[in-house]
Protein backbone atom coordinates (compact mmCIF):
# COMPACT_ATOMS: atom_id res chain seq x y z
CA UNK A 1 0.00 0.00 0.00
CA UNK A 2 2.63 2.07 1.03
CA UNK A 3 6.55 1.92 0.35
CA UNK A 4 9.31 4.64 1.34
CA UNK A 5 12.97 3.75 -0.42
CA UNK A 6 15.91 6.26 0.72
CA UNK A 7 13.51 9.06 1.46
CA UNK A 8 15.04 12.55 2.02
CA UNK A 9 13.56 15.74 3.49
CA UNK A 10 14.53 19.19 4.04
CA UNK A 11 13.43 21.94 6.48
CA UNK A 12 15.11 25.06 4.41
CA UNK A 13 18.67 24.21 3.79
CA UNK A 14 18.63 21.77 6.60
CA UNK A 15 18.69 17.79 5.77
CA UNK A 16 16.31 15.90 8.28
CA UNK A 17 15.42 12.78 6.51
CA UNK A 18 18.75 10.81 5.34
CA UNK A 19 17.33 7.67 3.71
CA UNK A 20 14.13 6.50 5.31
CA UNK A 21 12.79 2.96 4.00
CA UNK A 22 9.19 1.79 5.18
CA UNK A 23 6.44 -0.14 4.07
CA UNK A 24 2.84 -1.14 4.74
CA UNK A 25 1.10 -3.77 3.62
CA UNK A 26 -2.77 -3.82 2.73
CA UNK A 27 -4.45 -4.03 6.06
CA UNK A 28 -1.16 -4.06 8.14
CA UNK A 29 -0.20 -1.99 11.34
CA UNK A 30 3.00 -0.31 11.18
CA UNK A 31 4.52 0.65 13.95
CA UNK A 32 7.32 4.16 13.64
CA UNK A 33 9.60 3.97 16.07
CA UNK A 34 12.56 6.28 17.45
CA UNK A 35 13.42 8.85 20.29
CA UNK A 36 12.21 12.42 19.76
CA UNK A 37 13.85 14.45 17.20
CA UNK A 38 14.99 11.21 15.18
CA UNK A 39 12.91 11.76 11.89
CA UNK A 40 8.99 10.28 12.77
CA UNK A 41 7.22 13.42 12.38
CA UNK A 42 9.25 14.77 9.22
CA UNK A 43 8.40 11.25 7.80
CA UNK A 44 4.96 11.88 8.63
CA UNK A 45 4.58 15.35 6.99
CA UNK A 46 6.70 13.74 3.83
CA UNK A 47 4.13 10.96 3.57
CA UNK A 48 1.17 13.29 3.28
CA UNK A 49 2.73 16.13 1.21
CA UNK A 50 3.17 18.56 4.19
CA UNK A 51 6.95 18.61 3.24
CA UNK A 52 8.52 17.56 -0.49
CA UNK A 53 10.69 14.53 -0.37
CA UNK A 54 13.72 15.80 -2.25
CA UNK A 55 15.81 12.83 -2.56
CA UNK A 56 14.69 8.53 -2.57
CA UNK A 57 14.25 6.58 -5.20
CA UNK A 58 10.40 5.72 -4.31
CA UNK A 59 7.54 7.21 -2.37
CA UNK A 60 4.40 5.23 -3.48
CA UNK A 61 0.83 4.99 -2.64
CA UNK A 62 -1.41 2.51 -3.83
CA UNK A 63 1.24 2.27 -6.80
CA UNK A 64 0.68 6.06 -7.55
CA UNK A 65 3.93 8.16 -7.12
CA UNK A 66 3.13 10.62 -4.49
CA UNK A 67 6.44 12.90 -4.19
CA UNK A 68 5.50 16.29 -5.27
CA UNK A 69 1.59 15.96 -4.80
CA UNK A 70 0.28 18.79 -2.34
CA UNK A 71 -1.25 17.29 0.97
CA UNK A 72 -4.82 17.61 -0.34
CA UNK A 73 -4.36 15.49 -3.08
CA UNK A 74 -2.40 12.67 -1.00
CA UNK A 75 -5.24 12.74 1.34
CA UNK A 76 -7.72 12.50 -1.47
CA UNK A 77 -5.96 9.76 -2.79
CA UNK A 78 -7.42 8.30 1.02
CA UNK A 79 -4.25 9.09 3.53
CA UNK A 80 -6.13 9.99 7.00
CA UNK A 81 -3.85 11.89 9.50
CA UNK A 82 -4.16 12.31 13.45
CA UNK A 83 -1.62 14.50 13.72
CA UNK A 84 0.65 14.94 17.00
CA UNK A 85 -1.19 18.21 18.97
CA UNK A 86 -4.49 16.80 17.92
CA UNK A 87 -5.31 20.28 16.06
CA UNK A 88 -8.87 20.04 15.96
CA UNK A 89 -10.70 22.68 15.22
CA UNK A 90 -11.53 24.78 18.09
CA UNK A 91 -14.49 27.30 17.22
CA UNK A 92 -16.82 23.80 16.05
CA UNK A 93 -18.62 21.81 17.79
CA UNK A 94 -17.79 17.95 17.51
CA UNK A 95 -20.31 17.12 15.38
CA UNK A 96 -19.28 19.56 13.27
CA UNK A 97 -15.50 19.05 13.45
CA UNK A 98 -16.77 15.29 12.16
CA UNK A 99 -18.95 16.47 9.54
CA UNK A 100 -16.04 18.68 7.84
CA UNK A 101 -14.03 15.97 7.12
CA UNK A 102 -16.98 13.36 6.09
CA UNK A 103 -16.34 11.32 2.92
CA UNK A 104 -16.85 7.86 1.59
CA UNK A 105 -18.73 4.77 3.32
CA UNK A 106 -18.17 2.97 6.33
CA UNK A 107 -16.95 5.28 9.00
CA UNK A 108 -20.12 7.53 9.71
CA UNK A 109 -21.03 9.32 12.73
CA UNK A 110 -23.19 6.47 13.96
CA UNK A 111 -19.57 4.42 13.66
CA UNK A 112 -17.91 6.97 14.94
CA UNK A 113 -20.18 7.28 17.75
CA UNK A 114 -19.76 3.76 18.44
CA UNK A 115 -16.20 3.93 18.70
CA UNK A 116 -16.28 6.75 21.16
CA UNK A 117 -18.99 7.31 23.21
CA UNK A 118 -18.04 10.60 24.36
CA UNK A 119 -18.21 11.99 21.56
CA UNK A 120 -21.66 11.42 20.81
CA UNK A 121 -22.41 12.86 24.30
CA UNK A 122 -20.15 16.04 23.40
CA UNK A 123 -21.72 16.39 19.76
CA UNK A 124 -22.99 20.18 20.24
CA UNK A 125 -20.38 21.16 22.33
CA UNK A 126 -17.45 22.78 21.06
CA UNK A 127 -13.90 21.76 20.39
CA UNK A 128 -12.11 23.79 22.58
CA UNK A 129 -13.36 23.13 25.84
CA UNK A 130 -13.16 19.30 25.34
CA UNK A 131 -10.49 17.66 27.39
CA UNK A 132 -7.24 16.51 25.59
CA UNK A 133 -8.27 12.84 25.70
CA UNK A 134 -11.48 13.78 24.34
CA UNK A 135 -9.94 15.95 21.58
CA UNK A 136 -7.52 13.01 20.71
CA UNK A 137 -10.89 10.83 20.00
CA UNK A 138 -11.98 13.59 18.09
CA UNK A 139 -9.27 13.89 15.75
CA UNK A 140 -9.52 9.85 15.87
CA UNK A 141 -12.77 9.90 14.47
CA UNK A 142 -12.54 13.07 12.38
CA UNK A 143 -9.74 11.17 10.46
CA UNK A 144 -11.83 8.02 10.03
CA UNK A 145 -14.52 10.04 8.80
CA UNK A 146 -12.55 10.64 5.63
CA UNK A 147 -12.70 6.70 5.35
CA UNK A 148 -8.97 6.38 4.82
CA UNK A 149 -7.22 3.68 2.99
CA UNK A 150 -4.46 4.31 5.28
CA UNK A 151 -4.68 5.74 8.79
CA UNK A 152 -1.53 7.33 10.20
CA UNK A 153 -1.22 8.37 14.13
CA UNK A 154 1.35 10.76 14.94
CA UNK A 155 2.43 10.04 18.80
CA UNK A 156 -1.35 8.55 19.39
CA UNK A 157 -1.99 8.65 23.02
CA UNK A 158 1.06 11.40 24.40
CA UNK A 159 0.33 13.17 26.99
CA UNK A 160 -2.82 11.41 27.82
CA UNK A 161 -3.90 10.02 31.92
CA UNK A 162 -3.90 6.53 31.90
CA UNK A 163 -6.99 5.29 32.17
CA UNK A 164 -7.56 7.93 28.28
CA UNK A 165 -4.81 5.97 27.00
CA UNK A 166 -6.32 2.70 27.70
CA UNK A 167 -9.89 3.51 25.96
CA UNK A 168 -7.20 5.23 23.12
CA UNK A 169 -5.57 1.68 22.81
CA UNK A 170 -9.13 -0.32 22.93
CA UNK A 171 -10.31 1.73 19.80
CA UNK A 172 -7.30 1.36 18.37
CA UNK A 173 -7.42 -2.24 18.11
CA UNK A 174 -10.93 -1.87 17.45
CA UNK A 175 -10.23 -0.23 14.21
CA UNK A 176 -7.63 -2.95 13.30
CA UNK A 177 -9.81 -5.44 13.60
CA UNK A 178 -11.75 -3.63 11.05
CA UNK A 179 -9.02 -4.47 8.05
CA UNK A 180 -7.73 -0.83 8.63
CA UNK A 181 -4.15 0.30 7.70
CA UNK A 182 -2.39 1.72 9.73
CA UNK A 183 1.00 3.17 10.54
CA UNK A 184 1.45 4.97 13.84
CA UNK A 185 4.01 6.44 16.20
CA UNK A 186 3.45 6.13 20.26
CA UNK A 187 6.58 5.45 22.90
CA UNK A 188 4.70 3.24 24.80
CA UNK A 189 5.66 0.09 23.20
CA UNK A 190 3.86 -2.45 26.04
CA UNK A 191 0.26 -1.41 24.01
CA UNK A 192 1.92 -0.86 20.53
CA UNK A 193 4.07 -4.06 19.90
CA UNK A 194 0.98 -6.70 20.64
CA UNK A 195 -1.03 -4.76 17.58
CA UNK A 196 1.52 -4.38 15.28
CA UNK A 197 2.17 -6.05 12.37
CA UNK A 198 5.80 -4.99 12.02
CA UNK A 199 8.49 -2.07 12.98
CA UNK A 200 10.62 0.56 11.84
CA UNK A 201 13.08 2.37 13.59
CA UNK A 202 14.47 5.87 13.04
CA UNK A 203 17.99 7.19 14.32
CA UNK A 204 19.31 10.48 13.09
CA UNK A 205 16.70 10.64 9.96
CA UNK A 206 17.92 7.03 8.77
CA UNK A 207 15.95 3.92 9.49
CA UNK A 208 18.23 2.45 11.11
CA UNK A 209 16.05 -1.84 12.10
CA UNK A 210 12.86 -3.01 10.59
CA UNK A 211 11.10 -6.50 11.99
CA UNK A 212 8.43 -8.01 13.63
CA UNK A 213 7.37 -6.77 17.49
CA UNK A 214 7.83 -9.91 18.68
CA UNK A 215 11.58 -9.73 17.69
CA UNK A 216 12.27 -5.98 19.41
CA UNK A 217 9.95 -6.94 22.37
CA UNK A 218 12.41 -9.71 23.13
CA UNK A 219 15.90 -7.60 22.33
CA UNK A 220 16.35 -5.09 25.49
CA UNK A 221 19.12 -4.33 24.07
CA UNK A 222 17.67 -3.58 20.98
CA UNK A 223 15.34 -1.09 22.40
CA UNK A 224 17.80 0.31 24.81
CA UNK A 225 20.13 1.60 21.97
CA UNK A 226 17.27 3.36 19.85
CA UNK A 227 14.07 3.76 22.18
CA UNK A 228 16.38 4.15 25.40
CA UNK A 229 16.21 7.84 27.34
Amino acid sequence: MLEARGIESFYGPSQALFGVDLTVAEGAMVALLGRNGMGKTTTIRTICGLMPARGGSLLSFLGKDIRGLPAFRVAQLGVGLVPEGRRCFPNLTVGENLLATARGAGWDMKAVAALFPKLEERRDQSARTLSGGEQQMLAIGRALMTNPRLLILDEATEGLAPVVRQEIWAAIAAVRQRGQSILIVDKNLKDLLPLADACVILEKGHTVWQGRPDDLAADAALQDRYLGV
